[in-house]
């Protein structure tokens, strides 16, 4: 791979990711290494008790304000109900550009990410048990990178056009979380296999090494549900939806004919990246056709954190069972439907998975 970029190779990648925009947006900062990071937050109208949270990060040269304009993140928090944080990558000498691994930086964009999460947690009383990451083309790259060294701080995430760097791909997860990737088999820019005629040479592992990747670190086996969604509209495109048997939550949605774009026009498109992210990231079933059991279980933890005495509420009868931060079992119980009582004060003080026999994964802190 190329170790510097052609200017104006960019100039025109960021003409296609995106239309620059000049909309003004409010937006906040945040010191992090020295610098004064901006980010920019929405919130919904009512914040009862925890609210989930949903960090966006933006492709390369694009810029928060811009993408406010496009997505109308404020209506989006209002119907989600959701916080939703944008931040902005650094100007690594190509435009605005997270540090995903494709140049040499010495930026720690995870560590403010995060160091942002734990600040805004206590000032928004977010919820702990509901941290999700998505992310377009390089924020697609970010999002891989977080889930694969800081998994164990955020419940989902969705990469959309973005791969796994090489050197991130001979890494291990810390810990098993649930993902969704979304990509357009007819990419020029983020290539299906790796590479990018934008570019002109890779910038990852292929989409098909990325399935492979997250199987393997969520435990999957055997053939996945395939689900071909509805063609209502003449946009030429085609979603395939796959959902894998995993340990913990994997999915695809591979776009036949898609290109280097988020699609989100319900009046053009079939298929709304938006809603889909939003029901993958809480456990509803976005298929035409259903899918398979793991999906519709359900589960639910309250308090959390807590001092180690917890309900548990699920869909149907299951089994769970309890891991700890380095992989190991420490309870496993069985269930039944409704809610049940969870006792775990007799752990230490900490982080825990917890795990349904369908797949439905859940992070628990015990104090």
């Amino acid at each position: 791979m190329r170790k510097s970029f052609n200017i104006l190779k960019i100039i025109s990648l960021c003409s296609i990711l995106l239309a620059v925009g000049t909309v003004w947006a409010q937006t906040e900062t945040f010191e992090w290494q020295g610098v004064q990071r901006q980010y920019l937050i929405r919130t919904p109208s009512s914040m009862e008790g925890q609210t989930p949270v949903l960090y966006f990060l933006h492709g390369l040269g694009d810029n928060i304000t811009r993408c406010d304009q496009e997505f109308n993140f404020a209506q989006l928090a209002e119907e989600f109900g959701w916080v939703i944080v944008v931040p902005q990558a650094r100007n690594l000498g190509i435009g605005n550009m997270w540090n995903a691994g494709l140049i040499p930086s010495s930026v720690d964009d995870a560590g403010f990410l995060l160091a942002l999460l734990d600040t805004l947690t206590l000032r928004y009383n977010l919820n702990p048990d509901s941290v999700f990451f998505t992310g377009f083309s390089m924020g697609g790259f970010m999002t891989h990178k977080m889930a694969i060294e800081h998994g164990d701080r955020f419940t989902a995430g969705a990469p959309v056009s973005g791969l796994i760097t090489t050197s991130l791909a001979a890494q291990t997860p810390v810990a098993p979380v649930r993902m969704l990737h979304i990509h357009g088999d007819n990419d020029a820019v983020v290539g299906y296999d790796g590479n990018s005629s934008a570019f002109g040479g890779a910038l990852g592992i292929s989409v098909e090494a990325i399935l492979d990747f997250w199987k393997a670190a969520n435990g999957c086996n055997g053939e996945p549900h395939v689900d071909t969604m509805p063609d209502t509209h003449n946009d030429g495109l085609r979603f395939i939806h796959y959902t894998y048997n995993c340990g913990t939550d994997f999915q695809f949605l591979k776009v036949i004919g898609g290109t280097h774009t988020w699609y989100y026009n319900d009046n053009q498109y079939d298929v709304n990246y938006w809603h889909v992210i939003h029901d993958f990231f809480e456990g509803k079933d976005f298929s035409p056709s259903g899918l398979h059991d793991s999906q519709k279980v359900g589960l639910r933890v309250a308090p959390n954190p807590s001092d180690g005495l917890y309900n548990v509420e699920v869909g149907i009868a299951t089994t769970i069972t309890v891991i700890d931060q380095q992989g190991r079992i420490v309870l496993t119980k069985q269930i039944e439907s409704g809610v049940s009582q969870l006792d775990l004060r007799h752990l230490s003080e900490g982080v825990y998975n917890i795990r349904t026999t369908e797949g439905k994964t859940t992070k628990v802190v015990v104090l």
